[in-house]
Order: C-alpha cells, then sequence, then structure tokens
C-alpha cells in the first residue's frame, strides 16, 4: 500500500467513524522568537530589593508576524537558573519583559519570582528555549560593560 492509498484509507475510516481530522499545523515559527536586550546589571545599588531584582530583565521580542505560543519555554542563564512561561502567547510585533524579582504578569510583563539577582554582571549566556528544549536563541556577554546587552 502506497503513503497515498493509506491516507485516503484512513480518512475514509474516519468519515465513516464521524472523526474529524485535521492537518498538522505547521511548526511554530520559532525563529521570529528572539532576545532584544538585557538588562543584566540593576542601576543603582545591588541591594536585593525587589526594585533592584526588577530592573533586572530580558526582553524577548516576536518579530514575525503571526501570534507564538511560549507555554513551556525556558529562559536559562548559564549556572542553570531556569524561568518557564506558564500559559503565554506572545503577539506580532510584540516584547514581553522578563523581569528578575517578583510581580503580577502581564501581556507585557512577567516576573520570574527570584528573591536574587540571575544575571551575573561579569559575564553570562542568556538561552532561550522552546517547550521541546530546541535551543531558539543565545546572548552572551563578557564583561560588566554598560550593564545591558542588545542581542
Amino acid at each position: 500500500m502506497t503513503v497515498r492509498t493509506a491516507a485516503v484509507a484512513v480518512a475514509a475510516a474516519a468519515t465513516m467513524l464521524g472523526v474529524a481530522l485535521t492537518a498538522a499545523a505547521p511548526a511554530q515559527a520559532a525563529g521570529t522568537i528572539s532576545f532584544g536586550r538585557i538588562q543584566y546589571d540593576s542601576p543603582g545599588t545591588d541591594n536585593r530589593s525587589n526594585t533592584s531584582l526588577n530592573a533586572e530583565w530580558v526582553h524577548v521580542r516576536n518579530t514575525g508576524r503571526t501570534t507564538v505560543t511560549l507555554t513551556g519555554w525556558t529562559l536559562r542563564d548559564a549556572s542553570r537558573h531556569v524561568y518557564t512561561f506558564g500559559s503565554f502567547r506572545l503577539g506580532p510585533g510584540k516584547t514581553v519583559t522578563v523581569h528578575t524579582g517578583r510581580g503580577t504578569n502581564t501581556s507585557a510583563n512577567r516576573y520570574w519570582g527570584s528573591r536574587a539577582y540571575i544575571w551575573n554582571n561579569t559575564g553570562d549566556t542568556a538561552t532561550l528555549k522552546t517547550s521541546h528544549g530546541t535551543t531558539v536563541d543565545t546572548c552572551r556577554w563578557t564583561s560588566r560593560g554598560s550593564g545591558y546587552k542588545n542581542c
């Protein structure tokens, strides 16, 4: 039996059983999701206050034309601190800021919930992965510099 013949047979059987078949959706355009700017050194004194922690952040942007579901995607540093997106969709042309500290999640701002700084000022690597573990983007810095990195 050929693949085409098998597909026709499956479709016919599904019709007889009253089951609707839908074509698999194309893979999400992960290539349209990337890092923007990373503020790895919170401005001012590093006093571990929630305000200071939230001044350390990462922009994740959608440069594509369709909404991408980021549910289950992860953001991590070289020391294996991991932030996992809960139920979340990022619209086309939109950016979400992931703050290190605590806060109330919105469509524009997400909060890691950490009580300590995540990003190393003297060098680190940010990695963004899909819910299946595929690396979508990385951004690396090797010195304190200006306190932020445009990726």
